[in-house]
Parts: structure tokens; C-alpha cells; sequence
């Protein structure tokens, strides 16, 4: 007896393989490029922008996976029917309904993979990105340049006499706290301060003066900090039952949460629905793959973007329902009644 399991699992395996490693690696390109213009307000290494797209792979599995499945479910099924192997399967007794199992079972295990990877691997690397990026910025090493005028540091101008191994020496600090108020600093020596989430300038041996139109006061320090903006400025990482149970209150986070559950059963979803059209009899029909693969992705998702828009449970599962009854009756009415 044929190992029908094994059989339909193998040309499957092929068939999605050379659908979604290519697609992979085209929108992987896409990411690397978006990864790659942080360059331009953070300092990143070769290891750090890999960490960086290595928390997009989760995005880019999500989004790859139902379309490579789509694809490769009616390449399979119309290549299986061109080469008779289908038909036979059917004069070997097995019907069309059995020869889906396999398939069926390997939409499961689809929908299954994305719905971790939607409600868990993806709020995490998104909380772990922000993270990353938050700590970078923070701890971006700033270009101050000895001799130039108009340098910012924070709400600060800052200009800088010389500058030997990340250590300024005579340093002035300009910052108008009011349209009447002024206040310059000047300082001997000062270096940048890294602690954490934040970067200051750490100023030595300096005077302070706030001007006004009526006075002008006088300072004298060993000692002065200057935070470039906020000094709490750290991400605070949500676990993922926090991150859900803000649908409670944020209508957006509820649509994203239905879409996310609507797009993770599409591999269980469109199995009757493209078996309906791509198991043929090659003899009197033709091969329409990618009219298959186009109109069945396209209903789909359309299903998925109006129930991140305007959906409610309710309506996520009458879309389920329904749509599972639409593709059994397809199924039964031009493959199930002839095999």
C-alpha cells in the first residue's frame, strides 16, 4: 500500500522550499536595506545590524509563510495532476478527500507556527528592538569637533577648543532657558559620560552665568553635569500577557490581534479552496496555478486587512466559519462528486 503521508508530505517539503527561501531572501533585502539607514542617526556594527535583522525575521516569517503555502499547495496539486500521479492515486482506491489529510494535517501545523509566532516571537522582538535602538541612541557617541561653532548637545551649544583622546578642554556651553534668559557655561576640561540609557557631558572646573536683562549672576563649579535631553530615557519591556491585555482599552491593538489570528489560519483555510481548483483531470481542464494562487491570496487577505479595520470576534469567526464552508462545498462540487 502506497505511504500516502509520506508521499504528499515529500512533494510538498519541494515545492514550498523552492517558493519560500527565495521569497525569504528578497523581502530579508528589504529589511536589511530599512536596518541599514539607522547608520545615519546611530552607530551600529556588523554583529549589531545582524541582531537588528535577526529580530525582523519573525515579521518576515509571518508574512512569507501563508503566501509560500498558497503557492506551493496549488504547484504541488496541479503538478501532481499533470503527471497522472493523482489520477493514480484515484484507481488505487484513495479519494481526493484522503489525499488531502496530509495536506490538511500540514495546514495545522502551519497555523500553529504562526499563531507562536504572531502572539509571542513577534511582540518580543518588537519590544527588543525598540530596546536596542533606545540604548543606541542613547549611547551614540556624539561627533563634537574641536573649532566648530553650532554644535548641539541636547538643548545645548557647545563649543570645544581642543579635543585629545575624548578629552575637551576649554569648553563653552550656551542654552536660552526663556526668551530673556541666558546661561553660558565655561569650563576647563570636560569629557562625555555614558551611564546606562543616558549620555552627559561631565564638566570640570568651570564658571556659571545666567544673564537677564535686569541681572547677571555668577557660579563657580568642580563639578557639573549636562544630560543630553532626559535623564529616563530607558525602554520598559513588556511580558507578553501585559503586551495582549492592552486590547482591553486600544481598539487597534484588538484589529491587529484578529488580523494576526485570521492570517494564521490561512494555511488551514485555503487547503479546500485551491485543492477545489488545482486538483484537475489534465486531459479536459487546464492549469490555472497562478490564477489560483493570485485570487485565493487576494480573498484572503482581504478578509484579513477589513478585520484589522472594522472586526470584532464575532465576525472573525463567522469569516472562519464561512469561509471553511465555502472551500469544502468548492471542493465537493468539482473535485469530491468525480473522485
Amino acid at each position: 500500500m502506497v505511504n500516502l503521508k509520506g508521499y504528499i508530505s515529500s512533494n510538498f517539503t519541494k515545492a514550498f522550499l523552492t517558493i519560500f527561501l527565495p521569497f525569504f531572501l528578497i523581502i530579508s533585502l528589504v529589511y536589511l536595506v530599512k536596518i541599514s539607514s539607522l547608520t545615519s542617526q546611530i552607530q551600529i556594527t556588523f554583529t549589531e545590524l545582524l541582531t537588528l535583522y535577526g529580530y525582523f525575521v519573525p515579521n518576515i516569517i509571518f508574512y512569507t509563510l501563508p503566501l509560500s503555502f498558497i503557492a506551493a499547495l496549488s504547484n504541488v496539486l496541479v503538478k501532481l495532476s499533470q503527471d497522472n500521479e493523482l489520477i493514480a492515486l484515484y484507481a488505487l482506491g484513495l479519494k481526493a478527500k484522503k489525499i488531502l489529510r496530509p495536506l490538511l494535517l500540514l495546514g495545522l501545523l502551519f497555523s500553529l507556527l504562526l499563531i507562536a509566532i504572531s502572539f509571542l516571537a513577534m511582540p518580543l522582538s518588537k519590544q527588543l528592538y525598540k530596546e536596542f535602538i533606545t540604548y543606541k541612541k542613547a549611547e551614540a557617541k556624539l561627533n563634537i569637533v574641536a573649532g566648530k561653532l553650532g554644535q548641539k548637545f541636547g538643548d545645548y551649544y557647545v563649543y570645544v577648543k581642543k579635543n585629545k583622546k575624548d578629552l575637551f578642554q576649554d569648553i563653552v556651553i550656551y542654552n536660552r532657558t526663556k526668551k530673556d534668559v541666558e546661561q553660558f557655561f565655561s569650563s576647563q576640561e570636560g569629557k562625555l559620560n555614558k551611564n546606562h540609557h543616558t549620555t552627559s557631558l561631565l564638566l570640570k572646573n568651570g564658571y556659571g552665568y545666567t544673564y537677564t536683562k535686569k541681572k547677571l549672576q555668577q557660579a563657580q563649579y568642580k563639578s557639573l553635569e549636562v544630560f543630553d535631553g532626559p535623564q529616563n530615557q530607558s525602554f520598559h519591556f513588556k511580558n507578553i500577557l501585559a503586551h495582549w491585555r492592552s486590547i482591553n482599552t486600544n481598539i487597534s491593538m484588538l484589529h491587529r490581534m484578529l488580523f494576526f489570528i485570521f492570517v494564521s489560519f490561512i494555511p488551514l483555510l485555503c487547503v479546500y479552496i485551491v485543492a477545489a481548483f488545482a486538483m484537475i483531470n489534465p486531459r479536459y481542464q487546464k492549469n490555472h496555478s497562478f490564477l489560483i494562487i493570485f485570487i485565493t491570496a487576494l480573498g484572503l487577505y482581504l478578509l484579513a486587512s477589513s478585520l484589522e479595520k472594522w472586526g470584532t470576534f464575532s465576525i472573525l469567526l463567522i469569516s472562519v466559519i464561512l469561509v471553511t464552508l465555502l472551500g469544502q462545498w468548492l471542493f465537493k462540487r468539482r473535485v469530491g462528486k468525480y473522485f
